[in-house]
């Protein structure tokens, strides 16, 4: 199983990737370090992508990912539209879990702030939340308001419970 931390730049995909990896051990995979160079001019200037930009980061992904013997893996990667969910599981190997890192504008807004570093500008969130197409009761929902920690320890009590 491929576990996907989706959501909008800026939610904790890959804060709560990491704490999961530690947690339980699966191999975490940051969807950020597929992007091929183009597309990283692209948000660095402050340019949003467009689905057809992301096809060469979803080949990427899987060509990553799917060489991996591991049985259950964790990736942050935004995956904001249905297309591009949809893409992915077209791409990859495993069978995925959607997990939806919710947040309102106004908090990740102050986190994209604080954050330093990082190739996206806090200019493109309104752009990422336009292209957000939220998922349905197949994605798990968790509200990002909380602790990452208290975050990461709901999601591991639901994978636990998924393996089993």
């Amino acid at each position: 199983m491929i576990y996907i931390l989706m959501g909008v730049s800026g939610c904790g995909k890959s804060t709560i990737g990491h704490l999961l990896s530690a947690q339980l051990g699966f191999p975490f995979f940051d969807g950020d370090d597929f992007h091929p160079p183009e597309n990283i001019a692209k948000m660095s200037g402050g340019i949003p992508l467009t689905d057809e930009d992301r096809l060469g980061w979803i080949e990427a992904i899987a060509a990553g990912l799917n060489s991996r013997p591991e049985v259950n893996l964790l990736l942050a990667c935004s995956a904001l539209s249905a297309n591009i969910r949809a893409k992915l599981g077209n791409a990859l190997r495993d069978s995925l879990q959607f997990i939806f890192l919710k947040g309102t504008a106004e908090l990740i807004a102050a986190r994209l702030q604080k954050r330093s570093g990082h190739y996206m500008p806090p200019g493109l969130l309104a752009s990422q939340f336009s292209a957000l197409q939220e998922p349905g009761p197949e994605a798990w929902q968790f509200d990002i308001h909380r602790p990452p920690e208290d975050i990461c320890r709901e999601i591991v009590k639901q994978i636990m419970s998924d393996i089993t």
